[in-house]
């Protein structure tokens, strides 16, 4: 049976669906250092918060979400403007199908759109298929925090990989996201979901 992908904005309405795929990183592994399930009426904040100043992307499997992949600032003061580190969660059933190559991939193109220059992805170690994620997009591992982080009974190392994508010259503003144009949006979320139900990314 043919399966129809389709990668879209998120919603605040999609609170309940995203922590369908998020919960289970929280209550089972240490992917994620949050320790509480959200409840969905602050995951739906979280959304809105984020769209304002960058995408929140959400990949549908026949209308039903099976991804989602966002970006946010990574430190606030003013000369951070350029950078921002970028997280994705699939639910089990998307995994190893190329989906997460595609969204991170459309996510990127996007915030390139915003004139964003460095991206960070920020992953618990060891995480194969993290790591191999980021590296096939080009990111490369540039530091080791040891033992940050304390979850599931264990301290646990976090690895810091780097992408570049802007020119060393001087920057142009970054555009936030709630004001970059929509055709540009729709244009780059359309690409995507055309390679995905084509195949993936090649």
């Amino acid at each position: 049976m043919e399966q129809h992908f389709a990668i879209r904005l998120a919603a605040a309405h999609d609170a309940a669906a995203l922590l369908d795929i998020y919960a289970p990183y929280i209550t089972d592994t240490a992917i994620t250092f949050e320790y509480e399930v959200p409840a969905a009426e602050e995951f739906a904040a979280r959304i809105q918060e984020t769209l304002a100043t960058h995408p929140y992307l959400v990949c549908e499997r026949d209308g039903v979400p099976v991804g989602y992949a966002y970006a946010h600032r990574i430190r606030e003061r003013a000369a951070y403007d350029w950078a921002a580190e970028l997280s994705i969660y699939l639910a089990p059933a998307a995994q190893g199908q190329g989906v997460g190559t595609v969204l991170y991939q459309c996510l990127i193109d996007l915030l390139v759109s915003q004139h964003l220059r460095v991206l960070y992805g920020c992953v618990t170690l060891p995480n194969e298929k993290s790591r191999r994620l980021h590296e096939k997009l080009g990111f490369s591992l540039v530091g080791v925090w040891h033992g940050s982080g304390w979850k599931q009974n264990s301290w646990h190392d976090v690895g810091w990989f780097e992408k570049r994508v802007g020119a060393c010259c001087t920057p142009p503003p970054v555009t936030p996201f709630a004001r970059l144009d929509s055709k540009k949006i729709q244009g780059c979320l359309q690409q995507y979901t055309d390679m995905l139900n084509n195949g993936g990314l090649n």
